[in-house]
């Protein structure tokens, strides 16, 4: 299994750092997408100012640059496994002048820091690319000081994720992908009610809870929406590179004809749906 996890590991970690380009090319649109969820991360958090907080899976800086904004004595730990994302964190970090900010890349399995170092965790959208993640909560946990405080979010059912669901429909009635193996990384892999409060529970937090967040990709337009997910989105680009010329155009004619369903007046914002769930030590 150990090989298995370390293969899962490489593969986000190649697969991250292949898409950062397109990350940071549609930053100020997934970040305006993804705010909510990290709004509701920092309110739980409930940051005094001079926190050490360790914010994991960071990919770009969200949210750790806006908790670092609001820490005037305390600090952020930002990590990701690709580095070429923690990158992209520092220019945004130097963007916006902050520099209570400090980058490390590492695996959320094996966190390089000391028991007992942290007043606080954020990690937005991390826990479904985690290889184990009951060892990643038990890391978490480990490093998190008595009494600090934890808030992840991961996506809700498909059904209320239109924007993904979209897209990646329209591929899998197209195509015959292979199924993932089972508990594979994927976007509603944390999906199920009640899921990461157990995982939580089982590493030993208390006070949890869970919250349901929505939010809005303000795409404007198709043209926009499948650019931006096209050049982001992993498991749509590796589906769609093993499709020819002819079934790529009608995917994205399909796509295209999908989203026009249901917003016929052309103003393409569409919904999301979030869990974000909360725990102390």
């Amino acid at each position: 299994m150990e090989q298995q996890l370390e293969q899962i590991r490489e593969q986000q970690k190649a697969s991250w750092n292949k898409f950062s380009s397109g990350w940071k090319k549609w930053d100020d649109l997934t970040m305006d997408f993804l705010k909510p969820m990290g709004d509701e991360i920092i309110q739980l958090l409930n940051l005094k100012s001079d926190d050490i907080v360790l914010d994991v899976a960071a990919g770009t800086g969200e949210p750790g640059l806006t908790i670092a904004g609001k820490l005037k004595d305390g600090k952020v730990i930002i990590t990701d496994l690709a580095e070429d994302m923690l990158e992209i964190a520092r220019e945004n970090a130097t963007l916006r002048g902050i520099t209570n900010i400090e980058t490390v890349a590492c695996d959320v399995c094996e966190l390089p820091f000391p028991d007992n170092t942290f007043d606080a965790i954020s990690c937005r959208f991390g826990f479904m690319f985690f290889p184990d993640m009951e060892l990643a909560a038990k890391e978490m946990v480990r490093v998190l000081k008595p009494g600090g405080r934890i808030a992840t979010s991961v996506w809700n059912v498909p059904e209320k994720n239109f924007w993904v669901t979209a897209i990646m429909g329209t591929i899998n009635k197209n195509m015959e992908l292979p199924p993932p193996p089972p508990g594979a990384p994927g976007m509603f892999r944390c999906a199920k009610d009640g899921f990461i409060a157990d995982i939580f529970s089982k590493a030993g937090l208390k006070n949890i809870s869970q919250t349901e967040v929505s939010g809005k990709l303000n795409s404007g337009t198709t043209d926009t929406y499948w650019n931006m997910m096209t050049e982001i989105g992993a498991p749509i680009v590796a589906a769609l590179s093993m499709a020819d010329e002819a079934m790529k155009a009608k995917i994205k004619k399909e796509v295209y004809e999908t989203v026009k369903q249901k917003y016929p007046d052309g103003k393409v914002v569409i919904d999301s749906s979030a869990l974000v769930i909360y725990g102390e030590k």
